[in-house]
């Protein structure tokens, strides 16, 4: 990665038009969450003159502009593409803005299936500006099959699964990572999606990766991220009960070789996300995770992660309650309430990795 494009040495402006919200732009979402110093301004005609605070309840004092013209005044340098439109690919009418943003010297960050820096058009605009068009999801070359290395680091690994898509492994993660941090422990976070990447500098989107290499890379990451570290926290994906994700699932389980994981979960969803598969209960869940992970290197999940985003708080705490009582671990949301819980677990295993 091009070291010029670290996003926490940039002044973000996000493109989030026409689908700026909590659900409808992760990505932009993930950024104000993280990188709040760092964002300038979001770009949505729909919700021009808001503050972003008023759509998200987070990002106070970071404005919603109506255009890219409207958010130079905050001196960005780089144009984050915040949303992912149908296919991953660059709308035609986005072409123009982003034409601009490179005009006005500014890199280009991007998690889109469709590879920037590989659009002759704009790589050569690109290339007379000086600037980076930096494809996030775009995976390194010569990544190994996996060779069961990830065993050999000093480092306590630390994986996050979940029940299914999109309930919180990479925003557990992070939480976990900074709390950590703070106990006192030199922590590193492994990314594995294209929004981690954008919020961390560094990483391996591994669902776009070749099947064969996709544990290669979660060994990579490892490798790389728990070196001179005492705790890694690796980013999951998907869940081994979904129908479209469960290979990258597994692959991150094999390839990881973590020593414990922490199992991420939103209560209130019953079913697997855009599909009629129902969900198994917690216990299950747990118990394949750690079938699965036994024949490579055993490990247990320590902690439960709970998104509680769409529950009251007195809901949530009742959840918690009862899912600690149920599988005997400490659970919590790490969002409204904290990582300590989760902090502790790994504690209390790391001196018997050391």
């Amino acid at each position: 990665m091009d070291t010029r494009v670290q996003p926490r040495d940039q002044r973000i402006v996000i493109l989030a038009e026409g689908s700026f919200g909590i659900l409808e732009s992760k990505t932009a979402t993930v950024l104000v969450r993280y990188l709040p110093e760092n964002v300038v301004a979001v770009i949505d005609s729909v919700n021009a003159g808001k503050d972003v605070s008023e759509i998200l309840e987070i990002g106070e004092g970071i404005p919603v502009v109506g255009s890219l013209s409207e958010a130079l005044k905050f001196q960005p340098t780089m144009l984050a593409i915040g949303i992912s439109p149908p296919g991953g690919k660059l709308p035609q009418a986005w072409r123009d803005v982003l034409y601009k943003a490179i005009d006005h010297n500014m890199h280009v960050m991007s998690g889109l299936h469709q590879f920037l820096s590989e659009d002759a058009e704009l790589a050569e605009r690109a290339n007379r500006h000086d600037v980076v068009l930096w494809d996030a999801r775009k995976p390194p070359s010569g990544l190994p099959v996996a060779t069961c290395k990830a065993n050999d680091v000093d480092a306590t690994v630390v994986l996050t699964v979940g029940a299914d898509c999109r309930v919180g492994k990479m925003l557990a993660g992070i939480e976990i990572t900074h709390a950590l941090r703070k106990a006192g422990l030199n922590a590193e976070f492994g990314p594995t999606g294209q929004n981690g990447i954008m919020v961390w500098g560094w990483g391996i989107a591994v669902d776009a990766v070749i099947s064969d290499f996709t544990a290669g890379a979660a060994e990579r990451i490892v490798l790389e991220g728990a070196e001179n570290r005492d705790v890694l926290i690796v980013e999951g994906q998907g869940s081994l009960v979904h129908p479209g994700y469960s290979g990258v699932t597994l692959s991150l389980l094999h390839g990881s070789m973590p020593d414990a994981m922490i199992f991420c979960h939103q209560p209130s969803r019953k079913i697997v996300a855009r599909y009629t598969v129902p969900l198994p209960p917690i216990d299950d869940l747990i118990q394949q995770y750690e079938m699965l992970a036994k024949p490579i290197k055993p490990a247990k999940v320590i902690g439960i992660a709970l998104n509680c985003f769409d529950l009251t708080e007195i809901e949530a705490l009742r959840v918690i309650e009862d899912v600690e009582e149920q599988t005997g671990l400490p659970a919590t949301d790490v969002v409204r309430f904290g990582s300590e819980k989760l902090v502790d677990a790994i504690q209390k295993i790391h001196p018997a990795k050391r």
